[in-house]
């Protein structure tokens, strides 16, 4: 049995991604939601009482002799692949394609985190796309039409929705939220994730959360204007 600490769902894009993994391909595991408390840091004492590096998400294997703490979603990824054959393609070269695509969203697109990040509830107009955000954007974009049409979808690796998928899903939320311009078949690709049920649980449960917390309210509307906000008042 796993139980998995995450944060808000409305603001944590690290907290989806192994969240949505292990909604979707039927893992168990108890859900443990700890609202972020405002400002920077101010979290980090009370995530390191189940969490080393005192952030989320935070995976705890409370089966056998003793608890295992896995930290960071790509570490939970790979160690919930040791135990479930189904979260990476079966085919070596599809999934050694997912892998690569997995690193670089884990260690890249830095513009596209900072200009626009994740905030499921709001709708945003932004001023302008800056020329490195429009390079993120236009990497993201080739990388997702790659691997479609590599694979022949409609996942990224693929017909069944895996990791490389998971690691994406935040993005689905990102483009929904700004409107950010991409190809049609990369727009198909981010509507399909949005449909999935699992994407769709977290999305209502966002919107439904009562925290507002400021430095991620303040980081969503940096380079914009609210043009909409679905979350319950």
């Amino acid at each position: 049995m796993f139980d998995l600490y995450i944060a808000n769902k409305n603001y944590s894009s690290w907290s989806l991604r192994p969240w949505v993994l292990m909604k979707a391909l039927e893992i168990p595991f108890k859900e443990h939601l700890m609202p972020f408390e405002g400002g920077t840091g101010a979290s980090h004492d009370t995530f390191t009482r189940f969490s080393p590096s005192g952030l989320v998400p935070c995976l705890v294997d409370v089966a056998g002799a003793g608890e295992l703490a896995v930290w960071d979603s790509l570490a939970i990824v790979e160690y919930l692949a040791e135990q479930h054959a189904n979260v990476w393609p079966s085919d070596k070269t599809a999934r050694a394609w997912a892998r690569s695509a997995t690193a670089e969203m884990h260690s890249g697109f830095g513009t596209l985190r900072d200009e626009c990040p994740m905030n499921c509830g709001m709708r945003v107009a932004l001023n302008s796309l800056s020329a490195k955000l429009k390079a993120d954007v236009a990497r993201l974009d080739a990388l997702w039409q790659q691997g479609l049409e590599r694979f022949g979808g409609p996942f990224l690796a693929g017909e069944r929705f895996t990791a490389v998928d998971a690691f994406y899903a935040p993005v689905a939320f990102r483009v929904q939220t700004f409107n950010l311009p991409l190809s049609d078949a990369s727009q198909a690709y981010v509507e399909h994730l949005l449909a999935l049920p699992a994407m769709q649980a977290w999305y209502q449960a966002a919107l439904e959360e009562p925290w507002r917390e400021s430095m991620h309210e303040a980081d969503t509307l940096k380079n914009g204007k609210a043009t909409a906000d679905y979350r319950q008042p």
